[in-house]
């Protein structure tokens, strides 16, 4: 039995993931507690740690059980293939998130066309647009300088 990543409809994960474990699909849906502020209140919510994603426990010929849940749009794929994650890494995010230290955890999705700022280096505070994004570094646009930088993707912050 492999883990695989599903994408489904936003805003809809915890839908999901309840409706997957109704039908007896082993399912992970990573949440975390984020303080969200209105004008008259704050209010902590468990909301998705990857948005959009749900990881689900199957054997290869019982994928298609999925699809019987509404909220379901398709598999992750790569190469070709529905992403596979090892239990490893499922283990990983299960200890990160019982770990109590962790505090103030975000995942940033950047894309291109994005505008960033760079946090350190000699263009410290520059602002950037993202051109091309690759695994450890993304090429940038700096149009105040009229130059194409390449940055770690740890040396930005989105705007």
């Amino acid at each position: 039995m492999n883990w695989y990543v599903l994408y489904v409809k936003p805003q809809s994960e915890k839908k999901v993931a309840s409706a997957l474990k109704r039908i007896g699909v082993t399912v992970f849906c990573p949440t975390i507690t984020e303080v969200r502020v209105w004008s008259d209140r704050k209010k902590k919510l468990e909301v998705p740690l990857f948005k959009s994603y749900v990881f689900v426990q199957l054997s290869e010929n019982q994928r298609n059980r999925v699809f019987e849940v509404h909220g379901v749009v398709r598999y992750l794929f790569w190469l070709g293939k529905p992403a596979v994650v090892r239990d490893a890494e499922i283990e990983t995010i299960k200890s990160w998130l019982a770990d109590e230290k962790l505090e103030d955890f975000e995942v940033k999705q950047y894309r291109p066309g994005d505008a960033v700022k760079l946090s350190s280096g000699p263009l410290k505070d520059k602002k950037a647009v993202i051109h091309e994004i690759g695994p450890k570094t993304m090429r940038l646009v700096l149009k105040d300088l009229g130059v194409v930088v390449v940055a770690s993707i740890r040396d930005v912050s989105k705007v």
